[in-house]
């Protein structure tokens, strides 16, 4: 038999203070921030396009004056160095942007002795080594409902910053139900254990205007597995509760038909939209899940093209 009962706030830290820890080494841009580099160098640069000359404000690099061009477009400063006529180019800014949401509720703070790292670090991980990646590709990058899109090439950095300075939000499971502008790709990276009504008005509000939009669920292996038998006590660091377990083996056979049902309902409701949904273990490389997202990402602006 189960008996629940009500977990002593100061006993409910651990889970947060675990979150906060991690925030706080991405404030310090640490491994966190070097990790995500270290993944990003290892995906296919190139599957989602490559930065290019065209309308914008930021500089991106001088060429050769060509015959036939308008001398206005001529730096003259530049020029000046040496004998030959160079032009400045802007780089090319995309209309669109990709908008990402990273979980730092208390539940991701989780971390089983099968796991590589906690969920909250490999959610931070992915997060800013996509940011750094798709910058990389000519993509402007923003944190939904934290910042404006950016193509900074210290995004990552600034992705850290930001995320630290709102350090309130870490109670939110799910992100803001704002509306994105249609053709705009949003990444949210998560546990999504909330209740599916909840995710499913959150998505519905983000895709309101048509936006694309894709989860990843980051899972420890031993929430999917259960591998536990005799007694047994489950902590919700995020309600507050505890579960006292007589009969572990029995309690997780019909533990891990919910979390398939949780599943299904959860794939069948990004389907609906038109988003997707990866499913990646912290037991295996963040670079798995990064690149998945990155040929997703690839396949709609194809198609949108």
């Amino acid at each position: 038999m189960a008996q629940t009962s009500v977990l002593p706030t100061a006993s409910r830290r651990p889970g947060r203070d675990d979150t906060g820890a991690a925030l706080s080494l991405a404030a310090r841009m640490p491994r966190l921030i070097l990790e995500a580099r270290r993944v990003a160098a290892s995906l296919a640069h190139g599957i989602h396009g490559r930065r290019r000359a065209g309308p914008g404000e930021t500089f991106w690099q001088f060429r050769p004056f060509v015959a036939g061009e308008s001398a206005a477009r001529v730096d003259w400063r530049r020029s000046g160095r040496d004998d030959r006529l160079y032009v400045r180019e802007r780089e090319w800014e995309s209309p669109h942007a990709i908008w990402l949401w990273m979980d730092r509720s208390a539940s991701m703070a989780f971390r089983s002795d099968l796991a590589q790292v906690s969920k909250v670090e490999r959610a931070f991980v992915i997060g800013l080594a996509l940011a750094d990646t798709f910058v990389d590709g000519g993509e402007r990058v923003g944190l939904l409902g934290l910042s404006n899109p950016s193509a900074s090439r210290r995004i990552a950095e600034l992705c850290a910053q930001t995320l630290v300075a709102h350090e309130d939000d870490l109670d939110q499971d799910l992100p803001p139900p704002q509306p994105v502008s249609r053709q705009n790709e949003v990444v949210m990276v998560g546990d999504f254990l909330s209740p599916i009504p909840e995710i499913a008005a959150c998505v519905e509000a983000i895709s309101a205007r048509g936006a694309r939009g894709h989860l990843v669920m980051v899972i420890d292996p031993v929430e999917e597995s259960f591998p536990f038998d005799g007694e047994a006590v489950l902590h919700d660091l995020e309600a507050g509760l505890v579960l006292r377990i007589g009969d572990a083996v029995s309690w997780g056979r019909a533990y891990r038909d919910r979390i398939r049902q949780h599943r299904d309902a959860l794939q069948e409701l990004v389907r609906r939209r038109g988003w997707t949904l990866t499913l990646h273990h912290t037991d295996r490389p963040a670079s798995e899940a990064a690149l998945r997202i990155l040929t997703l990402v690839a396949s709609a602006r194809q198609g949108m093209g």
